[in-house]
């Protein structure tokens, strides 16, 4: 497509993804208390309190919240709308490829989401744990949630990288050499950006996020090469027996 047919096309893919994230969001707003106590939970468990050091600190915090969750209940559509950007005019086995990085994507986003709040106690044990004996730490919640959402979003965006590596290769568009030939940068951004995603350079979080990642980046790169080799034999014999065809063809004639 040209540019402008580009622009239009992510004009109105946005739109979607804008569409279903308010209407998510509205969702999130009465699921505001239970989520704020789970989020809440690991600093009460380590004897931390949480503070609201304003009025409307609270309102600040729902809305936050409420548009966490509406862009984790609206992840099935930004999904598909980035895929479809992404690859524009899919054909049907195409259409299956997305059905399938969709299906692929929402679990392993969720798990990561999951992998992150496991990680969360380790880490305020690290931070909590350098508070002085005699002082008594209450958190800030604005800045607790940014900490805790940065943290969560972090994981379950990393872990969609690999699934994309694998739909953009059943498309053709990603071949797994090109995935081999750079796999040392993409091992160094891996642990570049789980580095920046542990707060306060925690280790702990650092490796629990660049372990999964690196072992779902190494299956997606097999996947991949896998993938390429069984395409090459599929077309390899469809040419020998195109060839094979075309000869039978000219020994008649010349008979």
């Amino acid at each position: 497509m040209a540019l402008k047919e580009h622009l239009i096309e992510l004009r109105n893919r946005l739109f979607v993804a804008l569409v279903a994230l308010f209407l998510a969001t509205v969702g999130g707003f009465f699921l505001y208390q239970p989520v704020l106590q789970i989020l809440i939970a690991p600093v009460n468990a380590m004897g931390g309190e949480v503070n609201f050091g304003s009025v409307i600190s609270p309102f600040d915090n729902m809305i936050k919240i409420s548009v966490f969750l509406g862009l984790v209940m609206s992840s099935p559509v930004w999904l598909y709308e980035l895929w479809a950007f992404i690859v524009p005019g899919l054909k049907k086995n195409e259409k299956r490829t997305a059905l399938a990085f969709i299906g692929a994507s929402v679990p392993l986003f969720v798990f990561g989401l999951g992998l992150a709040y496991w990680v969360l106690p380790h880490a305020l044990t690290f931070f909590l744990g350098l508070t002085p004996t005699q002082a008594t730490n209450i958190v800030e919640v604005d800045t607790y949630l940014n900490f805790v959402i940065r943290l969560l979003l972090a994981f379950g965006v990393a872990l969609i990288v690999p699934v994309l590596m694998v739909g953009l290769n059943l498309v053709g568009i990603l071949p797994g050499k090109v995935i081999v030939k750079n796999w040392r940068i993409t091992v160094f951004l891996i642990c570049l950006v789980a580095a920046m995603a542990a707060p306060g350079g925690d280790a702990l979080t650092m490796f629990a996020l660049a372990g999964p990642l690196l072992v779902v980046f190494a299956a997606a790169t097999g996947f991949c090469v896998l993938h390429d080799k069984r395409k090459a034999k599929r077309l390899a014999a469809l040419e020998a027996e195109n060839a094979a065809t075309a000869g039978n063809a000219s020994d008649i004639d010349t008979l």
